[in-house]
């Protein structure tokens, strides 16, 4: 990947965080292409001649996959909802940590905060899916 921008790798990460996020969202040529190029670390050229298009026409793909995930950012807040859980969860296991109380007790909620901060791209940890059924 040859991303000519100050901060690629911050936007790397957070195009990789959205697409943990929307990528059921996208349609499948947009999950493609992001995957190409973000997670395989193909070059526009790459992938330009993997699908028989031009480098243009990759190049506007992502642009746009990419929009899409803002805009699904923009509008659900998924991501800022789980990056503040994680640092509320942070907070939590230090004050836990912290507390005069039985150490078993202290490893159970310990646990209970690291279940809590747990995800996948299917929307949950196993343990919620009972609840769903």
């Amino acid at each position: 990947m040859t991303i000519h921008e100050p901060d690629a790798l911050a936007k790397t990460t957070r195009i990789n965080l959205l697409f943990d996020f929307y990528e059921p969202l996208l349609t499948e040529k947009q999950r493609t292409f992001l995957k190409y190029y973000f997670h395989d670390d193909y070059s526009l050229g790459e992938i330009a001649a993997e699908s028989g298009i031009s480098r243009q026409a990759v190049y506007e793909h992502v642009k746009r996959a990419e929009q899409v995930l803002e805009g699904y950012e923009a509008k659900l807040s998924l991501v800022a909802k789980h990056e503040f859980m994680q640092q509320l969860a942070a907070g939590l296991e230090r004050k836990v940590a912290e507390l005069p109380i039985d150490p078993t007790y202290k490893q159970e909620l310990l646990k209970d905060i690291e279940q809590l901060t747990k995800t996948d791209s299917d929307g949950g940890d196993e343990s919620w899916r009972h609840l769903r059924a």
